[in-house]
This record gives C-alpha cells, sequence and structure tokens, in this order.
C-alpha cells in the first residue's frame, strides 16, 4: 500500500503573473503558501491487470486495461487517467482519491489531484519524483494534454510547498522559500481567516479570459498583472520585517487591483462578503483563486476576528480553520507487502445502501 498526500495552496500576490502568455515576455513572480488541507491517493496493486480509478468527492468510479486508448477528456477521472497516458502506465492498482477540500473552490485543488496521482504513480514505478519536476509535468498536463487555460502557479504551490516566492521566466522557474522563524509564521498564521463563500465555480472561462486579453496585449489587463507583480517584494519585505498589518493593507490594495482584470473576478454577494468584513475589523483580503466564488482570503488582527465572524455569519459563509504547510507533496506511506496476499485484485465499489453496509459489518 502506497499514501501519497499533497498540499492545496493560498495565493497571496501576483496571479495571473504565471501564465505563458505573460511571463515568456514580461517575467512572472507570485507568492503563496500550502496549507493544511490535502488531496490523498492510495495505491495498491491488482492481480487483474487493470487500472481502477476511484474519487470520494466525485463519487466516480472507472477501469481501464489499455491506457493509450482511452478516450477520457472531459470525463469526471480525466486528470488521473491524463497523468497515466502521460507516463505510458499500464499497471495493475487500484487509485484511491480523496480530498479535504472541495474542487472548484480557488484553492488550487485540480493541480494537487494531479501532482498528487503523479508522484505516487513514480514512486510506485521506482521513477523520480522531484517535486519540481512534478510541478512542470502537472502544469504540461493540464495546460498541453487536458488544454486547460491554466498557468504555473497552483502546480509549484502545491508540489513544492511552504511559504515562498516563485518566479517565472521564458528559461525557467524558481523557487525562493521565505524564511521566517516559527514564532513569526504563528503569527501570520494566526491573523489570516478563509471562508467559502458559498459555491464553487469552473474557473475556466475567467482564466481563458484573461489569457486571452494578455495575448491581445489589452493594456488594462497588463497593467493590473504588472502592478500585481509589484506588489509581491512589498509583501516580501513586510514578512521580512514583522510588519503584518502592512502586509493584510497590501492584500487589500491587491485586491482591488485583481478586479481590473476581468470584470467576472468578484461579483455583488462576493463585495458585500468583503465589504462587511472591512467593515468589522479586517485590513485586507482577497479570493484565494481566479475568482467568481470559491473561498474568500481575510488577514484580521486576533482581536477583530469575532466581530469578522459574527458579521460574516449573517451571509452563512462558513469558516474553514487551517494551519500553514511547510512540506508539499509527500509519501505518508509506503509498504509494498501490506496488500501483497493474493487480494490485489478485489474490486472496490461505492455502497449504494450505507446501513446495509452497517448491518454486513456488523454480522460478519
Amino acid at each position: 500500500m502506497l499514501i501519497v498526500r499533497t498540499p492545496v495552496r493560498i495565493s497571496f500576490a501576483g496571479g495571473g503573473t504565471d501564465f505563458p502568455s505573460y511571463y515568456e515576455k514580461h517575467g512572472g513572480l507570485v507568492l503563496s503558501t500550502s496549507i493544511d488541507k490535502y488531496v490523498y491517493t492510495i495505491l495498491t496493486e491488482r492481480e487483474d491487470g487493470q487500472t481502477q480509478i476511484i474519487s470520494s468527492d466525485l463519487k466516480a468510479l472507472e477501469s481501464c486495461e489499455e491506457i493509450e486508448r482511452m478516450e477520457f477528456e472531459g470525463t469526471d477521472l480525466e486528470i488521473p487517467f491524463a497523468v497515466l497516458k502521460h507516463l505510458h502506465c499500464n499497471v495493475g492498482v487500484n487509485l484511491f482519491m480523496a480530498s479535504e477540500v472541495p474542487p472548484g473552490t480557488g484553492l488550487g485543488s485540480s493541480a494537487a489531484v494531479c501532482v498528487n496521482v503523479l508522484k505516487t504513480l513514480r514512486v510506485y514505478l521506482g521513477l523520480s519524483d522531484h517535486n519540481a519536476e512534478l510541478a512542470e509535468e502537472a502544469f504540461h498536463i493540464a495546460r498541453n494534454m487536458l488544454r486547460r487555460p491554466v498557468g504555473k502557479q497552483d502546480e509549484y504551490g502545491v508540489a513544492v510547498g511552504g511559504l515562498k516566492i516563485v518566479r517565472f521566466e521564458a528559461g525557467g522557474t524558481q523557487v525562493e522559500p521565505v524564511r521566517l522563524s516559527p514564532d513569526m509564521l504563528m503569527d501570520l498564521e494566526q491573523n489570516l481567516l478563509l471562508f467559502f463563500t458559498g459555491g464553487s465555480r469552473n474557473s475556466s472561462e475567467i482564466l481563458s479570459d484573461q489569457d486571452k486579453s494578455v495575448q491581445d496585449s489589452e493594456e488594462g489587463v497588463l497593467d493590473a498583472l504588472t502592478e500585481l507583480k509589484k506588489m509581491v517584494p512589498e509583501m516580501h519585505k513586510t514578512l521580512l520585517s514583522g510588519d503584518f498589518d502592512a502586509f493584510g493593507r497590501l492584500l487589500h490594495e491587491g485586491w482591488m487591483v485583481k478586479k481590473r482584470v476581468s470584470s467576472k473576478i468578484s461579483n455583488p454577494h462576493i463585495d458585500r462578503i468583503y465589504d462587511a468584513a472591512l467593515e468589522s475589523g479586517a485590513l485586507g483580503g482577497k479570493i484565494a483563486g481566479a475568482g467568481g466564488g470559491g473561498f474568500l482570503l481575510l488577514y484580521c488582527q486576533r482581536d477583530c476576528q469575532p466581530a469578522v465572524r459574527a458579521r460574516l455569519s449573517e451571509f452563512g459563509v462558513k469558516e474553514m480553520r487551517f494551519h500553514l504547510d511547510l512540506g508539499g507533496s509527500r509519501v505518508v506511506h509506503n509498504d509494498p507487502f501490506f496488500d501483497s496476499n493474493g487480494r490485489g485484485g478485489i474490486r472496490w465499489a461505492f455502497s449504494a445502501d450505507l446501513a446495509q453496509l452497517r448491518r454486513a459489518v456488523g454480522s460478519a
């Protein structure tokens, strides 16, 4: 049995400058961190030569024998099947996938799924599993195989992990860890709040519009992205100096600029929630991903947090508590003998009747 987990991420500044259409000409810069909400993949061996994939989040199950002949694009399980095809991998295994966050909520969960399955299979096959290489491979799969309008920040944000600046250039990508003392990291973490705004969304439309605007050299969009990029070193300085309130105010400035990139990044519902948070004491914040919904990140001093929580409860939003993650994608269990008992070909299936399953277990 092999178990691998990969964290999701929150981005503070520079989102959008990680697209090839931008960074190949202007250079991109993103400040982000991974958090302790994870995507998991469990691999066990089978004896029938089939590859079976189960997603607990999507309630989906598929099996295959010849991955090279499969048409998977547009299906619920297109990411793991694309990974298998990318690796030319026809192996008899079960892949069970589960996530601590719902898909499409702006935390980079799709990239985390791709990186996690890549790492799982590379470890199982005895191949290199360096996290920066995994990020590049996952970007290739998303951008070129699945033709998704994505940049690179999510893949690096979840694969490498930790609080970091990622620099994107035409000639390559560099990761610079932001090194803070444990006490400073704790202070920063305790001033950050995440609230789910009430609905996940498909970010492809927003990102496609943004990518096209950059390719067409629309001046307003390019100017906004350049401003967001310039905020990264400013935020870096506030973090190193421990001036976290200044960091929070820069989050607010960045969110105002980000909304100029596309009219679809925010909406009246998000704006009302955000304005209420500011009125209650938050210093700044932003939607954690491409926009349009998902998680709202807020910077708020601890003495103001009860008021912010009380006010946002009026909107029915739910808070997700979290801690910073420093490790990135990693193997958490690897025992090749655990399921090598001649029963690896047992098929997994969802139980339509939980009560029936409980009775069966109770009578066993």
